[in-house]
């Protein structure tokens, strides 16, 4: 039969199968773009409100907006208190807590409390703001203009579309390098406008908040008004592109002096925090240069004698967003442990660390609303991103919004199961297990190896809007996902093994998952597969040449194929060159590219694959998805190469991601068989 005819058939009865599958109450691809997805903003200056955006989508219109509600934080009826017809972002109280100011189209906006009162303050482009605690001053971010691009040195050539580049990091993640830098701004504010010009307090071609992933958490007022604190990498071309090593730069308003806080300090240091008597800042910060996934730790900074400690020593923990308690005396942070991302506190005398959150659940992100109050965004494998309450002293957890209950709650959904595997090398590993809802032991299964990317990303309690564990068991697959050796929560000898090992222990950590369970009578021998994106696609090239017989169908999206190519093309070269050993020029190759890298066994593949990647992927450019598709294809190797031109490393439209979940489930459909709930 003609392959594009077979795929047309195949395709209509996926999509009838599908049609048929969303009459019942099981997530699926366009149910999940139903949720409004929950983000913590502010917490009024009384700790009495929690001030959130829900961002809801319209599939049809192919585009999200972003609205603005409030909810008291003892508990209540959460109210809408902005709704424009575009997004507002960067939503915070002003300090005495009059108003509301946030972001609308790029520009500064206020209102009352209650909503009303709404007003465009300035015309000031901003991508990004904070006030000072005394309310005289906004601290803003904007892009400002570098060096000049081939535009500008041949403007005879107005329709020209080349670019000139002398030096690396010309593109980054999803996008070329446009010559233009964020920089850090400030300006007067009086009784709801600003006053005189806004003035850089950079003036360099240089990125603060670090490019592409760094926000206003990134930049902080001391208590009294008088400094900004602001993380920077003042490096650019090859130099920025081989380091992580940014810095925590204090500038004083009165004099516009500036000084390095971490000069010396060569890994990644940022989220600069003021102590709320503003004698000391705290902040996060790496150690090892060139390696992003370190442990990461908390160091404190007296301002008065510029003595610093780390917080953290001594803690089996990667800690990150440490926030300090209002009366200085201890500080809470979240840190990955065990498969779950927990709330963690710390008494600065005696260093005792207390572990607050315990449940099988993550915390995104928190503020702080009192002497023993926190604001949390919690999330499961099984709930989407909702506010609770954290009580200090007894740890209880308490749900403050329920903004997909009605779309949610419906939903029949499977079981999350922990379980302990051992390793081929002794040692003890945590594997989730997702079951599909109506769970029958004495049925058999079909399952899929779930293999986490990174390669040193938490797999936690997340909630995934692609990855979505759920609803892979609402369409009646197991799902099994392991915490390898290279994932945090298990101390940093079990993060660190994995670097310069890509193919080695890892990899015989998740065989050793899949063929513990597999030995379960529910599961059916006959129909697994392995997925994964990024170094979990990475994983999935790795075992189609290793696996010996186990898996019958293979997804990898964004993986990397070829060490060599890999290495010559993704942009923040100081990653592959710490993950792999090196450069594969080097006069002492890393054995990683001789041993480990999945093209290199392309000979054994003979299990049908499915290859995703996408146009505007930097990290792991096309090419590598290409490779793959074609070194299948040439071997007659059942396979499908699904490709979007508009899309970096992660699939974020809301189309593409439901085309993305149905060419998934189509092709696991194809190659394990139908499977039901």
């Amino acid at each position: 039969m003609n392959t594009r005819i077979y795929y047309t058939l195949t395709l209509c009865a996926f999509l009838l199968h599908a049609t048929a599958h969303a009459q019942g109450p099981y997530l699926t691809p366009e149910k999940l773009w139903e949720l409004g997805r929950v983000s913590l903003d502010d917490i009024s200056p009384d700790g009495r409100t929690a001030l959130y955006g829900v961002t809801w989508y319209d599939l049809a219109a192919n585009k999200g907006k972003r609205d603005l509600y409030v909810v008291p934080v003892a508990g209540g009826e959460a109210r809408p208190v902005a709704a424009f017809e575009t997004s507002v972002s960067n939503a915070l109280y002003r300090p005495d807590g009059q108003r509301i100011a946030f972001l609308k189209g790029g520009r500064l906006w206020e209102m009352d409390p209650d909503g009303s009162n709404a007003r465009q303050v300035s015309e000031e482009p901003m991508n990004g703001f904070r006030w000072s605690p005394d309310g005289r001053y906004i601290v803003f971010i904007r892009d400002v203009p570098g060096e000049p691009g081939a535009r500008d040195l041949h403007p005879d050539l107005p329709q020209a579309t080349g670019q000139v580049y002398d030096d690396l990091m010309y593109r980054h993640w999803d996008s070329w390098h446009d010559r233009m830098y964020s920089n850090v701004f400030y300006v007067a504010y009086r009784d709801g406008r600003l006053e005189g010009p806004p003035v850089n307090i950079m003036n360099e071609p240089f990125d603060a908040p670090l490019n592409p992933h760094g926000g206003m958490e990134e930049i902080a007022f001391s208590p009294d008004s008088r400094y900004i604190a602001y993380t920077c990498k003042k490096s650019s071309g090859a130099a920025y592109a081989v380091s992580t090593d940014s810095d925590i730069y204090l500038y004083e308003l009165a004099t516009a002096r500036t000084v390095n806080l971490t000069e010396g300090m060569e890994g990644y240091d940022r989220e600069p925090v003021f102590s709320p008597d503003g004698k000391r800042v705290m902040w996060s910060s790496m150690a090892t240069p060139g390696f992003e996934a370190d442990r990461n730790r908390i160091f404190l900074l007296d301002l008065r004698t510029r003595q610093q400690e780390e917080l953290t020593e001594g803690l089996d923990l990667s800690a990150h967003h440490p926030r300090w308690m209002p009366d200085g005396a201890s500080i809470c942070f979240s840190a990955a442990k065990g498969g779950t991302v927990p709330v963690f506190r710390m008494d600065l005398e005696t260093r005792k660390t207390t572990r607050i959150t315990s449940g099988p659940y993550d915390y995104a992100g928190f503020g702080v609303a009192g002497p023993g109050t926190l604001v949390g965004m919690r999330m499961s494998m099984s709930d989407p991103v909702e506010l609770y309450r954290i009580d200090l002293p007894s740890g209880k957890e308490t749900r403050l919004t329920h903004t997909n209950r009605d779309v949610w709650d419906p939903l029949r959904l499977g079981q999350v199961a922990s379980r302990t595997v051992k390793t081929t090398d002794g040692k003890d590993m945590q594997v989730w297990v997702i079951f599909p809802p109506n769970f029958d032991p004495e049925k058999k299964y079909p399952t899929l190896l779930y293999c986490q990317g990174g390669p040193q990303s938490p797999l936690s309690q997340f909630f995934s809007y692609r990855w979505n564990f759920q609803m892979m068991a609402a369409r009646g697959y197991i799902v099994v996902a392991p915490n390898r050796r290279g994932l945090p929560g298990f101390g940093q000898a079990w993060n660190d093994q994995i670097s310069g090992d890509w193919g080695g222990q890892a990899m015989q950590d998740l065989l050793s998952a899949i063929d513990d369970v597999r030995r379960e009578p529910w599961v059916d021998n006959d129909r697994l597969g392995a997925v994964g994106a990024s170094y979990g696609g990475y994983s999935v090239y790795w075992l189609a040449g290793h696996h010996e017989g186990r898996f019958k169908s293979f997804i990898s999206h964004c993986g990397t194929f070829n060490l060599e190519s890999w290495f010559g093309t993704t942009e923040e070269v100081f990653f592959a060159r710490h993950d792999l050993g090196g450069a594969y020029w080097e006069k002492d190759r890393p054995k990683t590219y001789a041993d480990q890298s999945p093209h290199k066994f392309v000979a054994n593949w003979d299990t049908p694959i499915l290859v995703i990647h996408n146009e505007k992927d930097f990290r792991v450019p096309v090419g590598e998805g290409l490779q793959a598709f074609q070194a299948a294809r040439l071997q007659g190797i059942k396979s499908r190469f699904l490709y979007f031109p508009d899309e970096g490393h992660w699939v974020l439209k809301p189309q593409n991601s439901v085309l993305w979940q149905r060419v998934f489930f189509q092709w696991l459909e194809e190659t394990l068989g139908t499977a039901e709930p």
